[in-house]
């Protein structure tokens, strides 16, 4: 059952704004148009979810506007999105949807979704709780690239502590349905140099696509978790997965010696 310790604050104002990603809404419009612009991936309106890095701009915006591009022609088909990640900085039990009403960027407010929320309050493994989303960049990253594409979209901010795969996708097959966009935010391997980071995040990027939950942990991806419990949802639901992108901090900001991975995929409707 949820725990219910916070009365529900206004706003989670932005915590990485001008170190992750620029703080001025003009700078940061035109950054996130220009990966998106700049992506190779076409637009696809059975596009169900999308997994993006969620590192700073330099490094991974390029990648994550991969997945986002991918998402770009569903415009009034999606009604609310599910961003999920890791907690890097607050360790708790369980999955923290917040008590704020709205979460903040420098282009705005996103409201958060209180009947969604509401779906899955009395599920074992959720709590409210706004210690893990204070700090944490790894929703706060997408959220400019949603706004972007969707405006002042509801959204539903899920921040995975310690958790199972099955424990996530308990609650995704409570949120996810038709005009859902399921954004899962994970980075790949870290610190190594490239040539080992881009076998690993090989080898990561192919049990992703053969939906083998079981075969990722935190030396793959910190939100292992997240993406576990979607791979686990998506394979219920007969979907596919498609890969977008897959590059190192070698590949976008130049220095080979100690990268980190980043990977972008499309969970689409199956063909028929």
């Amino acid at each position: 059952m949820a725990l219910f310790a916070q009365t529900a604050t206004d706003s989670r104002p932005p915590a990485v704004a001008g170190s992750f990603y620029p703080g001025r809404a003009a700078d940061l419009t035109r950054a996130v148009e220009a990966f998106i612009e700049g992506a190779r991936a076409e637009a696809c309106a059975n596009v169900r979810a999308i997994v993006a890095p969620h590192a700073g701009y330099v490094y991974s915006g390029a990648v994550a506007g991969e997945a986002f591009a991918a998402a770009r022609s569903l415009g009034p088909m999606v009604k609310r999105a599910v961003v999920i990640g890791p907690s890097h900085f607050v360790p708790f039990r369980g999955i923290a949807m917040p008590a704020s009403r709205s979460f903040a960027t420098p282009l705005g407010e996103m409201p958060v979704d209180g009947a969604a929320l509401a779906l899955i309050a009395d599920l074992p493994r959720v709590v409210t709780d706004d210690a893990p989303h204070a700090p944490d960049h790894a929703l706060e990253v997408e959220l400019p690239f949603l706004q972007v594409l969707f405006g002042a979209l509801p959204i539903v901010p899920l921040i995975v502590g310690t958790a199972t795969p099955e424990d996530v996708a308990e609650v995704l097959a409570a949120l996810w349905d038709e005009r859902t966009l399921l954004v899962v935010s994970s980075d790949l391997s870290h610190y190594h140099d490239h040539e080992t980071a881009c076998r690993l995040d090989r080898a990561t990027a192919e049990a992703i696509e053969a939906f083998d939950a079981g075969a990722l942990g935190p030396g793959q991806a910190c939100g292992h978790l997240a993406l576990g419990g979607m791979l686990i949802e998506a394979r219920r639901r007969g979907l596919r997965i498609a890969r977008l992108d897959l590059r190192t901090s070698g590949d976008t900001a130049g220095d080979r010696r100690s990268v980190v991975g980043y990977g972008a995929w499309a969970v689409l409707e199956a063909t028929r």
